[in-house]
């Protein structure tokens, strides 16, 4: 660490953290850690214990390790009041989360006649600003990033010497800065709470005039130049030798698999079937031998982006790092930032405090990002609103002052070079398919390809946000002066609300197009160019139905539409060899996966499967008739169990399949104390991921995308919770489409499809759990079904040759959980 130079004026910041009886207004401080920082440097420092004359409840003493024998030989507050008030009554008050230790401090200094008004300095919204990319900021996740050293947490000298080695992280980042992009952040720093922007100021005489080589200036911002390419390394044409080089144990299943993929790549076919057990490996699977046997680039097509955003971490990282292969992960543009569209939001002044600080974090970020990905800033759903502002639309105007060097034009260009192009199912659809440049004699890799046909049913349809649209009516009907008008729009409200209304109280979903016809009249009279896509809505399509989604605290309507035939998935891919992987390619003896996406001749590989030692299916008897319950009783039943079952202190993965379920059970946990991460409620699927494997909380509660595809790799013992059967919805539209087309083949469509599907799914949801030889994992599944239908033995059959099962009455769940553990 570089200390200052004494011929500058420098502050002294006195770093302050405080451990108390309780964070209410009525607290006491119970032990006090000071340390002075000048120049750069920890100067001195101060720790006591505080007696506060009161026995400390359980929670203080397991979160600090303070206990009432230690406190019992402490001086009471009086007697240390004067020298903490002459070590920090002339130096700037500084803390994480400055408010409460300021405020407890002095308000205990000024019973003893003392009189703290020193300027405060907050290390939370500084370190937001100048290290924006982090997903947390508690000091322990600073600590362990930063390395600063938190020996002791929760003990206030060990704190405060944490607090300030963060300060000067933070003074050396902001000197590392453009001398230009901190004058623009001091222009924004009277919206940082107390006088933050303090610490700020003192660095502007250590700036140099000149940037980094590394960077370069463009209308006052200031971009990280792209870093040129190296040549890739060449892959031995060996995948044991492969594996080996990535640092990872070969396993004889996932090199069967690339044997497999190996020959399929020569063969005079073009579209192979690959069907692997979950677990096994099967991305380096299929992504060593491409890559090492042809020259051909490669696409890889995943089901989510969730997933896209594992593999890139994952496989993708190592790969580049080891063989330096150029990958690129396309995704929408509204996850990029659009230049032009954040620099006219620089040039306007903004009264949200939180927008302006935005603006700062941002201005760090693109010193230092070399992709402009908004999901790199993981605060940013603190207001979305601002990154929806200032998020790519896709289109680059010539006129654009950033031409050349925009984020998604440099992204397209990259991945025409590219030898590895990662994305999903969606955006494959939608935008791929067309590009063929970017196409242009590439492999292909479908994984969970079983999911790309709902990817391509959902592509063919369409959706309007009802929420949205009712808005613009209101407002249209507001600012119109025709009465006919006026009329005109209140009638689409009418007729729009009803069916919400019934949708919402009596959960008929779907909608006639009869019952349309109403709004379908109404745009035609009012040729109103903004409700054209409505308009168009109602005109392509045949089916339509309403469906609602969870937008953090928001519920949004939206009414969708589809056409009535079942697509030929085929029609969307490029003509060139493709490889479709999944756990399960046989969906029944009637019927395969290759039959629904349309293929007409293909290959088909099946990789033998192996019994799962370490994973144990547990089907209880005598569980209740959840069929027959409301969902309030049902909540109210899961809540019990996971709290019963989170007593037994191991990692808790819950699968639900609705959303509704999901949100009332987080609700009853909340109001027994139970912590827990909900998807849909308390962040994004990939950070809750992160902190769920980091053991920040037991409880993960998840739907969608956490059923196949993510990996819980992290944890050695884990207890997997199915809430309940994953059937497809029948009132579904997509699944009454496939219904309809069995039958019409004279199949039938729930032991032929739906029942098979389920099964499948299933699977796939717990090999989630099951990610290597050291990983012990109970799978649980609360659906009384499998023992009171007559499918119900199928289920057991499918299962019993690759897993250890255990069928326990519902009142011995928790002890056969102990017993598998033990």
């Amino acid at each position: 660490m570089n200390s200052m130079k004494d011929t500058r004026t420098s502050n002294r910041y006195a770093v302050v953290d405080l451990e108390a009886t309780g964070t209410g207004t009525d607290a006491k401080i119970i032990q006090i850690g000071i340390v002075l920082v000048e120049n750069g440097e920890i100067i001195d420092s101060y720790a006591t214990d505080i007696n506060p004359y009161e026995l400390l409840d359980d929670h203080i003493k397991n979160l600090t390790g303070i206990t009432d024998q230690q406190l019992s030989q402490a001086p009471d507050f009086g007697q240390v009041a004067s020298t903490i008030y002459d070590m920090i009554g002339d130096a700037i008050f500084v803390a994480h989360n400055v408010k409460f230790d300021a405020n407890l401090l002095a308000e205990a200094l000024f019973f003893e006649g003392y009189e703290l008004l020193t300027p405060r300095v907050d290390t939370v919204e500084l370190s937001q600003l100048f290290f924006p990319t982090f997903d947390k900021y508690s000091l322990g996740n600073l600590a362990e990033h930063l390395y600063l050293g938190l020996d002791q947490a929760h003990t206030a000298i060990s704190d405060a010497l944490a607090t300030a080695r963060l300060l000067i992280k933070i003074q050396e980042k902001i000197k590392s800065l453009p001398r230009s992009i901190v004058e623009k952040i001091l222009d924004l720093a009277d919206n940082l709470l107390f006088e933050s922007r303090m610490v700020i100021d003192e660095m502007v005489p250590y700036l140099e005039e000149t940037i980094s080589t590394s960077l370069e200036s463009i209308h006052g911002l200031v971009l990280k130049k792209p870093v040129k390419a190296q040549p890739a390394y060449h892959l031995s044409e060996d995948f044991s030798t492969n594996i080996a080089l990535l640092g990872l144990h070969e396993r004889k299943k996932q090199t069967a698999f690339a044997q497999v993929v190996e020959k399929r790549l020569v063969d005079e076919e073009k579209v192979h079937f690959i069907q692997a057990q979950a677990g096994l490996g099967k991305t380096y699977g299929y992504l060593l031998p491409l890559l090492a046997k042809s020259d051909q680039p490669l696409l890889v097509i995943v089901p989510t982006k969730l997933l896209q955003e594992q593999i890139m971490e994952k496989e993708g990282s190592k790969l580049k790092e080891i063989f330096r292969i150029p990958i690129v992960s396309l995704k929408s543009p509204k996850h990029f930032i659009k230049l032009d569209n954040y620099w006219k939001t620089l040039q306007r002044q903004d009264d949200n405090r939180l927008v302006n600080q935005f603006k700062m974090q941002v201005l760090v970020w693109l010193c230092e990002t070399t992709t402009g990905d908004l999901d790199e800033l993981k605060q940013k759903q603190r207001y979305q609103a601002y990154f929806d502002e200032i998020a790519h639309d896709g289109k680059l105007e010539p006129g654009s002052l950033f031409w050349g060097l925009d984020f998604w034009q440099r992204l397209n260009q990259q991945a025409l070079s590219s030898r590895l192009l990662i994305t999903n199912h969606a955006y494959f659809l939608s935008h791929l398919k067309d590009q063929d440049p970017l196409m242009n004699n590439r492999l292909v890799v479908i994984d969970e390809a079983q999911k790309f046909l709902l990817a391509a049913e959902n592509l063919a349809t369409d959706s309007q946000d009802i929420t949205a649209l009712l808005q613009v009516l209101q407002s249209k009907k507001d600012k119109s002066d025709s009465l006919l008008d006026q009329r005109l729009y209140e009638s689409c409200q009418f007729e729009l609300n009803h069916l919400l209304t019934r949708f919402r109280q009596h959960g008929q979903r779907e909608v006639s197009k009869d019952e349309l016809g109403q709004v379908k009249q109404n745009l035609a009279e009012l040729q109103d160019v903004d409700l054209q896509d409505l308009d168009q809505l109602l005109d392509v399509y045949d089916h339509f139905w309403l469906e609602e989604k969870y937008l953090e605290d928001k519920r949004l309507a939206y009414l969708r539409g589809s056409k009535d035939s079942l697509l030929n998935a085929t029609n969307y891919l490029p003509d060139t060899k493709i490889f479709c992987i999944s756990a399960t390619l046989t969906i029944s003896k009637k019927l395969s996966l290759a039959d629904l996406l349309g293929f007409e001749q293909v290959t088909l590989d099946l990789i033998p499967t192996q019994t799962v030692t370490n994973q144990q299916l547990l089907f209880p008897t005598h569980l209740p008739d959840i069929l027959a319950w409301t969902k309030e009783e049902h909540a109210a039943y899961l809540a019990t169990i996971l709290g019963e079952i989170a007593e037994l202190g191991r990692p808790i993965l819950v699968l639900f399949t609705s959303i509704s379920l999901l949100m009332q059970v987080s609700d009853l946990l909340e109001g027994s104390n139970i912590p827990h991460l909900a998807q849909h409620k308390h962040g994004q699927e990939m950070t809750l991921k992160r902190k769920f494997e980091r053991g920040e909380c037991q409880i993960l509660l998840g739907t969608g995308v956490f059923w196949e595809g993510v990996d819980f790799a992290s944890q050695n013992q884990l207890i997997q919770v199915i809430t309940r059967l994953p059937f497809d919805n029948p009132k579904d539209r997509f699944v009454q489409k496939i219904n309809q087309h069995l039958r019409e083949e004279g199949k039938n469509p729930f032991y032929d499809y739906s029942l098979p599907m389920m099964m499948i799914k299933l699977k796939q949801a717990i090999g989630r759990t099951n990610r290597h030889d050291k990983q012990d994992s109970l799978v649980l599944v609360l659906d009384p079904r499998v023992h009171t239908k007559r499918y119900g033995q199928q289920i057991l059959s499918f299962f019993e040759k690759d897993y250890s099962m255990l069928s326990v009455d519902a009142k011995e769940i928790e002890g056969a959980i102990q017993d598998f553990f033990e």
